[in-house]
């Protein structure tokens, strides 16, 4: 027992509750500090991590493709040679393609693709073909005869017309009816024999397939570049959105409330209408009957809508949640009209704080470059392996697919055991300590990542809570609140608690890097038959997943009490349960109901700007086509839209959401720390207890309270 409570005591005068954050700002102490150390020794690493990475990291080894040396095309001294030729296409037919990423036949950096087919015989004796044809060679073959330079592999043996395809030349493949011909014609010469075009196809298929994915990204990226003006103006319409719709919850929040409730079931209503009338129009169109199942996975997501059973899962899927919306909004209609109140009483804390609501912007800030730091570290990372070198051999040679030194390969053992054998790039590695802890950096990268993504979030919900709380507790509003509330607030949470936020963050952090290596292994086991071995992987993945959203709010409940009390997170999240525990039907009551209107609004916003993005990238509309950007891919951009969109209405949704959970707590830790009478009256507003208490009046039997009483007694013993 205190001295002060003992005072109290002996004057009979029963101790008004008062939290710690009113009284002088050293009252309070650094908590979890030894956690607060671990994290900074943590983010020391993790840029000493983004030094390293960048320092051996190389971005082109991703983007431009490499020739037999090593050297990038169209990069440095071959700024002028953009494009990969190949010698020998039908090499790459090899099933070591398809393991090494890496055609066994030279290559070499051109400027322009062939456009002309001959071969290296016919070509050496005419002047103006044999120009043509050494700029197809690697070096250049002088004076030597057709056979030293064939021997020493310095030109291709032949040339076939091609085309350029993701920055390689691939034979220019064409049908004449139902045979395949290469630059119009049905046979070629490799120089020692005549072979049909359809030869080809065996190799062109392999290239395709190591560089299909590439192949997409590309595009994905190429995309990026010609749509990404309008993503950001799409993504500025949903901030604008955002902030009308909060600005009006602050003035207007029960009529505002209502109208989302409304134009959320129109939204969807209008989704159902718009796929009907789609289905609807495909009935008689060619090629629209077909399943799913077996169009298969393409690409190109535009080719699923023209499939009738496309639009009929959307229709099903529209009006399956606007079914569950219907019968959640009848059965809650009654909490719904408290909630709505509780927002109001919301609407006038945010109206103490204003700058709450330009919070979000702040944390995404902090967010955008956590997220940038760990993507070009994570790109840096990915390629600061080494080039590696590889014996290829046409011939049967003891020394195949050894590593082996392209400068003096010439000159050594394998050489000349392996006469006809060739040291060629083969792929990006190394052998030394950095590379070899390579995978471990990588791991260092994401858990950082998690952790600091954890964090900034952690700082926003203490943040706003320590504002919200300050409305709460402030016997008079106008006069007892501190100046700048939310700056206060800030100060608090990082002076004080950051050893605290860290412990939370790092706690959901390992959860959500056990879940990662969850989803690592179930991808490594797809193909396995074991039945138990998928099950227990299913069983801990929905786990760990309850787990995650249990921490969360665990999480959040415990910023709230530190922002409140300034103890520790051990013991902040222990009073937050316990509190919560013995106010559990009005938890879901009323703050439950009060994040399913929140969560209205969020698809209110995304609803509204998914429709004008899928209008304005699909070009389904006359009164878009001039300025719609030609894409490859045009869900791309309406993907990152719709995602784009839901986390900015949930950033600024978000501190609503803060807010009727900090008074929510307040008011549970008010109701029973307080009893309303002149000695100790509630710190809550008039009309935040005419809303809660009638409520919790109805919510709890006579004998949850005397339960509740009981618990709140037996607590304050053992705090005594």
């Amino acid at each position: 027992m205190t001295v002060e409570e003992g005072a109290y005591k002996k004057s009979g005068e029963p101790k008004k509750f008062e939290p710690e954050f009113k009284g002088p700002i050293h009252n309070r102490g650094c908590t979890d500090i030894i956690c607060c150390i671990f994290f900074i020794v943590a983010i020391v690493g993790y840029v000493a991590v983004g030094i390293l990475a960048w320092t051996h990291g190389d971005p082109r080894k991703v983007i431009y493709p490499t020739d037999s040396m090593g050297q990038y095309c169209g990069q440095g001294k071959l700024e002028k040679q953009p494009l990969l030729f190949y010698f020998n296409m039908m090499k790459c037919a090899s099933p070591m393609v398809l393991l090494e990423f890496q055609c066994p036949t030279p290559q070499v950096c051109v400027e322009k693709c062939p456009n002309r087919t001959m071969t290296l015989v016919t070509a050496n004796g005419k002047t103006a073909d044999w120009e043509y044809y050494k700029r197809y060679c690697r070096a250049d073959p002088g004076l030597k005869a057709v056979p030293q330079i064939l021997q020493e592999k310095l030109c291709p043996a032949y040339l076939i017309s091609s085309k350029p395809f993701l920055q390689r030349c691939f034979p220019s493949l064409g049908k004449k009816g139902e045979v395949i011909t290469v630059g119009d014609q049905e046979k070629f010469s490799d120089g020692e024999i005549i072979r049909d075009a359809k030869d080809l196809v065996a190799g062109m298929k392999n290239a395709t397939i190591v560089m299909e994915g590439r192949q997409v990204a590309m595009k994905i990226f190429e995309d990026y570049t010609k749509s990404w003006y309008w993503i950001l103006i799409c993504l500025l319409i949903a901030v604008v959105l955002s902030l009308i719709f909060i600005v009006l919850l602050r003035f207007l929040a029960g009529i505002m409330v209502w109208v989302m409730i409304i134009l959320v079931i129109a939204v969807v209503a209008y989704g159902i209408a718009h796929c009907s009338i789609k289905y609807v129009n495909l009935k008689d169109a060619p090629g629209a009957n077909i399943t799913l199942q077996q169009l298969g996975f393409q690409p190109d997501f535009s080719v699923y809508l023209h499939i009738r059973q496309t639009w009929l899962a959307f229709i099903i899927i529209l009006a399956i949640l606007e079914f569950i919306i219907i019968i959640l909004l009848i059965f809650l209609r009654k909490r719904i009209r408290i909630a709505v109140e509780l927002m109001k009483e919301a609407s006038r804390a945010v109206g103490y704080v204003m700058s709450s609501l330009f919070y979000p912007i702040f944390t995404f800030f902090l967010l955008t470059i956590v997220i940038a730091f760990w993507g070009v570290t994570a790109v840096f990372l990915s390629t600061s392996s080494e080039p590696v070198y590889k014996v290829f051999n046409e011939t049967d040679c003891v020394h195949a697919r050894q590593t082996c030194n392209p400068e003096n390969y010439t000159l050594s053992a394998m050489k000349g055991e392996c006469p006809k054998s060739e040291c060629l790039f083969a792929f990006y590695g190394g052998e030394t300590p950095y590379h070899k802890y390579l995978i471990f950096l990588q791991f260092y990268n994401v858990f950082l990542f998690f952790w600091c993504a954890n964090f900034v979030t952690a700082l926003g919900q203490m943040t706003l809570a320590g504002a919200f709380a300050s409305y709460y507790w402030a016997p008079n509003k106008s006069n007892d609140m501190p100046a700048y509330p939310l700056c206060a607030s800030l100060g608090r949470s990082l002076r004080y608690h950051t050893g605290s936020l860290a412990f939370g963050s790092l706690i959901l952090s390992i959860i959500q890097i056990i879940r990662v290596l969850l989803e690592y292994i179930d991808h490594k086991l797809k193909g396995a038959e074991n039945k138990f071995a998928k099950f227990l992987l299913c069983c801990l993945k929905c786990c760990f997943w309850c787990l995650e959203k249990f921490i969360k709010f665990m999480n959040r409940n415990a910023y709230i009490m530190v922002a409140i009390y300034g103890k520790n997170f051990c013991r902040s999240a222990r009073d937050a349960f316990f509190l919560l525990m013995r106010n559990v039907v009005r938890v879901v009551v009323l703050d439950k109901v009060t994040d399913f209107i929140l969560f209205l609004g969020k698809l209110l916003i995304v609803g509204l700007v998914g429709i004008f993005a899928f209008f304005f990238f699909s070009g389904h509309t006359d009164a878009f086509k001039g300025a719609t950007p030609s894409l490859h891919y045009y869900w791309v951009p309406i993907l990152t839209v719709l995602v784009g969109t839901y986390l900015i209405a949930h950033g600024f949704f978000s501190v609503y959401a803060m807010c009727v959970d900090t008074l929510f707590l307040c008011f549970c830790e008010d109701l029973e720390r307080n009893d309303g009478s002149a000695a100790r009256p509630y710190c809550m507003t008039a009309g935040l207890r005419d809303i809660l208490l009638k409520e919790a009046d109805a919510a709890q039997t006579p004998t949850s309270r005397d339960e509740t009483m009981q618990l709140t007694a037996s607590e304050k013993t053992m705090e005594n």
